[in-house]
């Protein structure tokens, strides 16, 4: 059974686009973020003279889906920040938009601990495919004492359950449906598998919702060009031929190459179709044949006959 968590999160300058803190309850970690232009406000805070793992974040100006991502760790993150905020010809970073720092509020993170961390981090982030990382290299520290690794490995876990709350989602799990064997992997009940057809086109592709992201699977078939009007998602359209996720199956027809989430099931009919499309009524659930809009309403239904009075 899936538990709730609960994180505490402080504006600490009182503005929703300032400086913004988190914690969790029964964890030693405290994160810190906000935007590059409140570097100087961040910098004098207590938490960036302390040892930690920080991220840079920003736009890719390759690839609109994914941003930049640059990990890092200092046993002094503040003035390692102010180092990455120098131009890049000095020895800065020019891309990032917002950082994030995450060190420990009993102060016991050791230089040892954020290498380790930094590694696990790394590894994770590459894996995950959320993001473009920008480090250079990926050390593999392993010489920490097992109890430690242990330890590490909590604290990575907290990491990405607090990141997403701020919106960065580059740590978080991808639960591809392929790879989703049972119920207790994912938070909440897979989606039924649901279909959509452009017969004239011959197209047809699956699909299935996971945790709250619109998954297009595998094999399934999507128009080989866009033909809608310019805008929308003729961008995602073209990213995705372009990252190869889409590929040219001949007959004027793209594959899906691998399973794809998709932020709406409208943002997924449309990459299909290949112009504007309204995925609540064009996906169809299969067997009962619902449409998307028809089946979610009546979970809503049920879920509301349910609710003792």
């Amino acid at each position: 059974m899936i538990q709730g968590r609960s994180i505490r999160l402080f504006l600490v300058d009182g503005t929703p686009n300032g400086l913004l803190s988190a914690e969790i309850m029964n964890w030693t970690g405290h994160v810190l973020t906000g935007p590059r232009s409140k570097l100087i406000e961040l910098v004098q805070r207590p938490e960036c003279g302390r040892t930690g793992i920080y991220f840079l974040v920003g736009p890719d100006p390759e690839n609109s889906l994914r941003p930049l991502v640059y990990i890092g760790e200092s046993d002094d993150v503040g003035t390692r920040l102010k180092q990455h905020n120098r131009p890049e010809d000095k020895g800065g970073k020019d891309f990032w938009e917002k950082v994030c720092l995450v060190t420990s509020k009993d102060q016991n993170l050791t230089k040892a601990h954020v290498k380790y961390l930094e590694s696990l981090l790394i590894q994770s982030a590459g894996k995950i495919g959320r993001c473009r990382l920008i480090n250079n290299t990926a050390h593999d520290y392993i010489n920490l004492p097992e109890p430690d690794r242990a330890d590490m490995a909590f604290f990575t876990e907290q990491i990405r359950t607090v990141l997403p709350v701020l919106g960065l989602d580059f740590l978080r799990d991808v639960a591809m449906p392929s790879t989703v064997k049972k119920e207790s992997e994912v938070s909440v009940e897979p989606s039924p598998d649901f279909s959509m057809k452009v017969p004239k086109h011959g197209i047809k592709a699956r699909a299935q919702e996971i945790d709250d992201e619109f998954y297009v699977l595998e094999g399934s078939l999507a128009r080989g060009e866009w033909a809608g009007i310019d805008g929308g998602y003729q961008v995602l359209f073209q990213q995705l031929c372009d990252d190869g996720v889409l590929a040219d199956s001949g007959n004027n027809l793209r594959r899906f190459t691998t399973d794809y989430a998709f932020s709406s099931p409208s943002a997924a009919a449309a990459v299909v179709a290949g112009r504007a499309a309204n995925g609540r009524k064009d996906w169809k659930a299969e067997g009962s044949g619902l449409t998307y809009g028809e089946w979610q309403d009546q979970r809503v239904s049920e879920a509301a006959e349910a609710t003792p009075e």
